[in-house]
This record gives C-alpha cells, structure tokens and sequence, in this order.
C-alpha cells in the first residue's frame, strides 16, 4: 500500500512543461487542479495555470491558496464543477484569484458558479465570470470574513426560472463585508448583479449596463441593510426588467444589519430609452438616515423612495438574536 501511494504521488507531480497546474513553491506541475490544491494542504501556496481550456475543479479544505494565471485571462476553466457548487469551492484559510476566466456553469439547484465562497477572506483580481448561473456565491456565514473584487466583469448571469430561487452575479450571504471596485457588470440573465447580506459594504468605479438584461432586478440588492458606501459608478437600467422599482435596494428583507449614514454618493444612473417608468437611484426600508450626495439622475428617477419598514417581525428578531450569537461565538473561537 505504501508503495501505490508513493507511485501515485510521483506520477501526480511532474514537471512544469508537462502539467497546467504548477504549485511555485516546489516547482511540482500536476495534471489536476485538485492534487495541485492537495499539495498545498494546509500550508500557502500559489498554483500557476497555463493557458488554455480546462475542465477541471477543486474544493479547498485548508491553506491559504492562490489561483493565478500564467498569462491574465488565457486560463479559462469550462464547465467544471465540484460538489455540484462550481469550479471553486472554497473553505480554507483563504484564497486569491487571479487572472482566470469562469464560464458554461451550470447545475440542477440552478446555482452553478465561478467561485463558491463557503469560509474564510477571499480576494478575486483581473477575472472574468460569464454565460453561468452565477458569478461568486458566498454560501454559509463567516462573520470574520471578507470579499474583495478588483477590475473584474460579470456578464451574462443569473437567471429566475424553473421554480428555484434566484441566482444572481454576485451572491454573498453574512459575510462581514463585501468591497468591488473597478468592475464591470453587463447583460444580467435575471436576478441582481449584486446581492449581499455583509454588514459592510463598498461599491466604486464600477459599471452596471443593464441595457442588454433580461427579466432583471436591482443593480445593487442589500436585502438586509449595510453600512459604507456605494460612491462613483455607473448605471443604465434597461427595459427587459422583471423590478425596475428602484437601481438600489436597502433592507427589502430585513433590518439585522444597520443602514445609518449609507453614503450613496458620486453616481451617474440612467435609463435606455425604451424604459418609459418612473424610478429611483435608492428604495430604502431601513428607516435609517442615508447620505446621498451629488448623484447625476436621468429624468424620470428621483433620488430616494423611502418604503415604510413597519415594525420588525419576531421572526426577524429571533434571526438577528441568533446571527449575533453566531457571529460572537465564531469571534471568540476566533481570537
């Protein structure tokens, strides 16, 4: 048995010229993405990927990982997907993509994506996520976590159909925050293009062109409130919408995160032409002061809808109560 597993290991590792998936800090090339990941373990380590088309996925357990093309945007990976979830699937310590394109994904749960995020910081630059059901996921909470996106496009994502839930670009449940910054976002398939439930959250310089979108939602969906900011970008909202109530929306589902001093600030959002409704930058059920300054409108959208939130259900109590407990227990374990 000893020594299957030690021909296994050597026929796995081979040189670089040989394999698309090098681990740098051996010089060990590999076939697979996974036995590359699995090299890794639990240590730090970077995987180089040759350009060209490849099949493959992996699930990362440990470590911190990153994912980096030899050349920004040669590697593309094609409809592979692990554990059903998408080419991705991340709960290590923490991972870095670089430079990688994610296409053709697609599962029966109608969620198959890039990237799916279930633990730990994750930093995504210089990428391309396109014609899937999903971008980045972020499934499960990790209070303690954060997500950076950098100068990277979304287009041709999401969908609402078959009875499933949505799938939107970027999906991120309760992580502790959310940043994007000089992005891209085009030709949305339903669903928004981002939907967060993060505490914090950043959005700049960035670009939403919702004129070629089909049965769309909201540009920007904080369905349970968040603070920061959403500062210098722009939008076009499109005519083939399936919610054309309003580009952003705060705390349509609940109110577990605070929204006071949102800074909705520096944004150009207009609409094409064949959008003939009345519409709104912000639609806020929060309650909350926001701060919305020097935004350019097109004519028929006002700044702010403000929706009366009403009382919080005790539903929406005992969810708050309990993510709080979670979020404390997991600092503690943390710390």
């Amino acid at each position: 048995m000893r020594l299957l597993a030690i021909l296994s290991i050597m026929l796995a590792a081979t040189p670089l010229a040989a394999a698309p998936f090098t681990v740098e800090q051996t010089g060990r090339g590999y076939h697979r993405l996974a036995d590359a990941v699995l090299a890794i373990g639990d240590g730090v380590g970077t995987i180089r990927i040759a350009p060209g088309v490849h099949g493959d996925c992996a699930v990362q357990t440990g470590g911190s990982v990153t994912y980096r093309a030899e050349r920004p945007l040669t590697a593309v990976f094609d409809g592979g997907i692990c554990e059903g979830k998408a080419v991705l699937v991340l709960r290590g310590r923490s991972a870095t993509v670089d430079g990688l394109v994610f296409r053709n994904l697609r599962v029966p749960d109608g969620n198959g994506a890039g990237i799916r995020i279930e633990k730990g910081p994750l930093n995504v630059t210089r990428s391309i996520f396109r014609d899937s059901e999903e971008g980045i996921l972020g499934g499960g909470d990790d209070p303690t976590a954060d997500v950076r996106i950098d100068r990277s496009t979304f287009i041709g994502l999401g969908r609402c159909d078959r009875g499933l839930a949505c799938a939107h670009s970027i999906y991120l449940s309760a992580f502790r925050s959310l940043t994007v910054r000089r992005s891209r976002f085009e030709q949305g398939r339903g669903g928004h293009y981002v939907k967060s439930r993060a505490g914090r959250i950043e959005i700049s310089d960035s670009s939403f062109d919702d004129s070629r979108g089909r049965a769309t939602n909201y540009m920007i969906d904080l369905p349970e409130g968040a603070t920061g900011r959403i500062a210098r970008n722009i939008f076009v909202q499109g005519a083939d919408k399936e919610n054309h109530a309003a580009f952003i929306a705060v705390a349509a589902e609940g109110r577990r995160n605070s929204s006071a001093g949102l800074v909705v600030a520096g944004n150009r959002a207009d609409q094409v032409r064949a959008a003939e409704w009345p519409s709104a930058l912000v639609a806020d059920w929060s309650g909350s002061v926001k701060r919305l300054a020097r935004n350019r409108l097109g004519k028929r959208i006002a700044a702010m809808r403000a929706v009366d939130p009403g009382p919080p259900s005790f539903a929406d109590k005992v969810k708050g109560r309990l993510r709080d407990y979670a979020a404390r227990l997991v600092a503690r374990i943390a710390g």
